[in-house]
């Protein structure tokens, strides 16, 4: 776990063996001796062919070592444990790099650490309005907004696509719009999806801290890239964060909505199943959220669920 490296020079495994856990003070029995970059174990005639100045790990008994992913985990330990320091040593560092490469790890390892995920009011978070209306006092607020701006401009498609619709039918339509319309305004336009205090609601896309995963593409199990953000963190990733979009699966324009309204031309006296197509187009049975490069633009190829489009009319009972 020490910063320092040991200069130890033998003509044997055994004695190298021997020399090192006598300068570290480690029991014999139960030591051996890996490589540094891959923490394969050394034999003797292994060792005998290694250049000189080959780095090595000396193990004591139980310890174990896997190369550079034990150094990721140390690096990683000292994150959560010492980020001040970690942000002032990387700052020290980038000052003397010329790398340019080196200079970008370095730059946005002390962005990242500098996140202020916790902070949700605007005084406890200034930079991270910059750019917003003065309206807007707290992070959960604003992105609760945004959402219910996505929600309010799927209802305005819906709503034009009314032109479309047979003539005979625009009324049954509008009804239909109406009734969606006041659903949405009962639940704030959806808005809880993205509001990190509304855990129940807001668990199926992100934790209570505010992270959201990329849950796309709709045809494989996860995000292949592996995608995720957190827009509480800092204004940058609040910016970044517009870029991602809500995907609907069974698609809005080619699919859902001229369903909904093939449905209304063709009821012939039958109940049209408003909720469900609310459903689709409204919440996240047909929505998901996807980073932008995720967002599969091509057609879906998937349908409405014929069976679900109408529903039985509830029969009243006359009681003599």
């Amino acid at each position: 776990g020490g910063p320092q490296k040991c200069g130890v020079a033998a003509g044997s495994l055994r004695g190298l063996l021997r020399k090192g856990c006598r300068l570290l003070q480690l029991p014999l029995p139960g030591s051996r001796l890996c490589l540094y970059e891959d923490g394969t174990e050394l034999t003797e005639s292994y060792f005998r062919a290694l250049p000189p100045q080959t780095e090595l790990v000396l193990l004591g008994p139980g310890e174990s070592w896997r190369g550079c992913a034990s150094d990721i985990e140390r690096l990683l330990a000292a994150f959560c444990s010492q980020q001040d320091a970690v942000v002032e040593a990387a700052r020290r560092l980038l000052t003397d790099e010329r790398a340019p490469h080196r200079q970008k790890l370095l730059a946005d390892l002390i962005h990242n650490l500098n996140e202020n995920i916790l902070a949700e009011d605007k005084e406890d978070d200034k930079k991270w309005f910059e750019g917003l209306e003065s309206r807007f006092k707290n992070k959960s607020g604003y992105l609760r907004h945004s959402c219910e701006s996505r929600m309010r401009g799927y209802m305005r498609e819906v709503s034009g696509f009314i032109s479309n619709v047979h003539p005979a039918a625009r009324d049954a339509y509008r009804g239909i719009i109406d009734l969606m319309t006041d659903k949405l305004k009962s639940v704030k336009y959806n808005g809880c999806y993205f509001d990190r205090r509304e855990e129940e609601e807001a668990a199926r896309l992100c934790t209570a801290e505010g992270w959201f995963s990329c849950q796309g593409p709709f045809d494989r199990d996860d995000c292949p890239c592996k995608h995720s953000i957190n827009p509480y963190s800092n204004r940058e990733s609040r910016i970044l964060f517009s870029t991602w979009n809500l995907d609907h699966i069974i698609e809005k324009k080619r699919a859902v909505v001229p369903e909904l309204a093939e449905a209304v031309k063709t009821r012939d006296g039958r109940e049209v199943n408003w909720e469900y197509f609310y459903q689709l187009l409204f919440t996240l049975d047909n929505l998901k959220l996807v980073h932008i490069a995720c967002h599969k633009k091509t057609n879906h190829n998937l349908s409405c669920d014929k069976t679900r489009i109408y529903r039985k009319r509830k029969q009243s009972h006359e009681i003599s």
